[in-house]
């Protein structure tokens, strides 16, 4: 048998007709290893496992977290704009001055985490768990938390400001301070909550119940209840 020996245009030739001949084009190509984002030794996808690591200052905007497990990770300042963290859990992790704006946390788990400072402006957290969770002075201006589980959570000067928390668990979470102007929690349980010098104007909050609620120095806190 001979070998054949082709010059390298006409090498790159041949592939261009393979490519065009084949029934998958450039965007059904599955992605090689090389593709994937890993930082610190975590890997960048769906449903990875990342514990003891440091992500903090992580470039992870748009990044599709989908069902991610993360044990004990540092995300200080990182951006998750926009970040798909649907279903994903937070095990003792520190998010403080996180930015999450616009985020997917759809059923996310935060609970034993603690999310400080961090930036939660417009995310869709609806079913979120964020019971006993620390959000101190987080923003959630304009985010969807209906049907949350916030027990016990601490809001303290936490921004809610035209938040919805319709039908969210709230009982004896503490929004000293807070910012609730025009937010929507009708149906909310603030059973046995601190709103000390929180500021409910014009919120809506039609059927929530507040037994038991702190609401000394509350600004339109319902009168008489």
């Amino acid at each position: 048998m001979f070998a054949i020996q082709l010059s390298t245009s006409v090498k790159y030739q041949l592939l261009g007709l393979l490519l065009i001949m084949s029934p998958y084009s450039a965007a059904t190509i599955p992605a090689f290893e090389d593709d994937v984002k890993v930082i610190n030794g975590c890997v960048i996808q769906p449903e990875t496992i990342c514990s003891n690591t440091n992500l903090s200052n992580a470039d992870l905007k748009h990044a599709d977290l989908q069902g991610a497990i993360f044990i004990n990770v540092k995300f200080t300042h990182a951006d998750l704009r926009h970040a798909n963290l649907s279903y994903a859990t937070f095990k003792k992790s520190d998010l403080a001055h996180v930015d999450l704006a616009s985020a997917n946390l759809r059923h996310a788990d935060l609970r034993t985490s603690k999310v400080r400072n961090a930036n939660l402006e417009g995310v869709d957290g609806w079913a979120l768990f964020g019971q006993g969770v620390d959000f101190t002075h987080a923003n959630f201006m304009g985010a969807n938390l209906d049907q949350a589980r916030l027990s016990g959570a601490i809001m303290i000067k936490a921004n809610f400001r035209a938040a919805r928390l319709e039908r969210v668990w709230m009982n004896k979470a503490n929004f000293e301070k807070a910012n609730l102007i025009n937010a929507n929690i009708q149906e909310a349980k603030l059973n046995g909550a601190n709103l000390h010098q929180a500021n409910l104007t014009g919120a809506r909050i039609h059927y929530a119940t507040f037994q038991d609620t702190f609401m000394e120095g509350c600004i339109r806190c319902p009168v008489n209840w």
